[in-house]
């Protein structure tokens, strides 16, 4: 098959992980792939270094960005129609909001009259949210709206993003497939040579626990409720450490400087790359995420595969990975639960370890990146031969 795949940035972040995961499985196989995403602006990191190191073609489109802007997105649009017209793909997969309402619109207009190429969309998260305003909400899901009428087959990362999505009215029930996120699970597994020199690092002593969040520092992270947690914490012995980069950590740093209970208990340490995530699981006691909206967080997967227990607000996909077997689940923005689960966990190694060796079994079974890829082939040519 010729498949392309769309995405509108390759930065640090779960959407863009899963994606190259993704063309680099299905060009292992023997297909024809092609990648196409827009330049990886931010302070979040980019992910393009590896995908340009992949055995598949990247495209870069300047115009595709993720902020709306009608004159890029009109240039973006017409480029990706040029593109597609030419690529004659079998399959177009398109990734992220932007992304997709741009690139499924192109390809339908470029089918053929064998009804090629398919196209799919992957709902990593949806775009509007609670969060979200009202008219901004109603633009995104009559775009998300028009936009499934193009669209082959919808994947979703977790059941609860069908769920949402299908109660806004976007598709039809028949259009979805949950497929999780894939994970490079043997490298997760094993504990990393240097996981013990990452703890030494920040300064803590062997009998330190290390309560630890993987995400990019911007809003509806829940950064700001894992501080007020952290402050109501008296054991010097917890500590914490926010792994990640993004336009509010000087904001974040200022509440560290502010509060002597924080100083020296709160650690940051920027961006690390990839490859770095097994040695941050591995050194951490406790994961957790407090983001107020995530399709499903790739950090909670890593760190059961790692053998870590986790904290999450119940929010989107969380529950389908997180019960009381593997860790604990807690309303959004609950402070006084979050400070119980830290302290309640952080003195039970016991108890962490059976959660942690629980949800390793369960995130084995569910996460690894060659079923991702095999459930995504298998897809592709169902709707290929529909």
């Amino acid at each position: 098959m010729k498949i392309v795949h769309v995405i509108t940035r390759l930065i640090l972040g779960g959407a863009q992980e899963n994606t190259i995961l993704t063309c680099e499985g299905l060009s292992r196989r023997g297909h024809e792939v092609t990648l196409i995403t827009g330049p990886a602006l931010g302070p979040e990191g980019e992910l393009l270094t590896r995908a340009r190191a992949g055995d598949y073609e990247v495209i870069v489109l300047n115009s595709l960005r993720r902020a709306i802007n009608p004159l890029l997105d009109a240039i973006a649009y017409r480029a990706l129609v040029k593109l597609l017209g030419g690529l004659k793909a079998d399959v177009v997969h398109t990734h992220s909001s932007k992304a997709g309402i741009l690139a499924r619109r192109a390809a339908a207009k470029v089918r053929d009259d064998s009804d090629l190429p398919k196209i799919v969309h992957t709902i990593h998260g949806l775009p509007f949210h609670p969060y979200g305003g009202r008219l901004a909400n109603r633009l995104y899901i009559a775009l998300e709206k028009r936009a499934a009428r193009r669209t082959d087959a919808i994947i979703s990362v977790a059941d609860a993003m069908t769920d949402q999505a299908l109660a806004a009215g976007v598709g039809k029930p028949e259009q979805y497939t949950t497929i999780y996120s894939g994970m490079e699970v043997e490298t997760f597994i094993n504990r990393p040579d240097d996981a013990d020199k990452f703890r030494q690092n920040l300064g803590l002593n062997k009998d330190d626990v290390l309560v630890t969040q993987v995400s990019r520092l911007a809003e509806l992270k829940g950064h700001e409720f894992i501080l007020s947690a952290a402050e109501r914490i008296g054991d010097r012995r917890i500590h914490f450490c926010f792994v990640g980069d993004g336009h509010r950590r000087r904001g974040i740093e200022r509440t560290i400087r502010a509060s002597a209970s924080l100083t020296g208990r709160v650690h940051l340490t920027g961006l690390l790359p990839p490859e770095q995530m097994p040695t941050v699981m591995h050194a951490a006691d406790i994961v957790v995420h407090c983001s107020l909206r995530e399709g499903l967080a790739r950090a909670l997967p890593q760190a059961m595969l790692a053998g870590k227990p986790v904290i999450s607000f119940d929010i989107d996909g969380a529950r389908e990975v997180i019960d009381f077997d593997t860790g604990v689940l807690l309303e959004p923005g609950d402070i006084a639960g979050l400070k119980t689960a830290i302290e309640t966990l952080a003195a039970a190694p016991q108890t962490r370890a059976h959660l942690g060796e629980e949800g390793r079994r369960r995130a084995v079974e569910k996460f690894d990146h060659q079923i991702l890829v095999e459930k995504i082939e298998s897809l592709y040519e169902r709707i290929i031969e529909a």
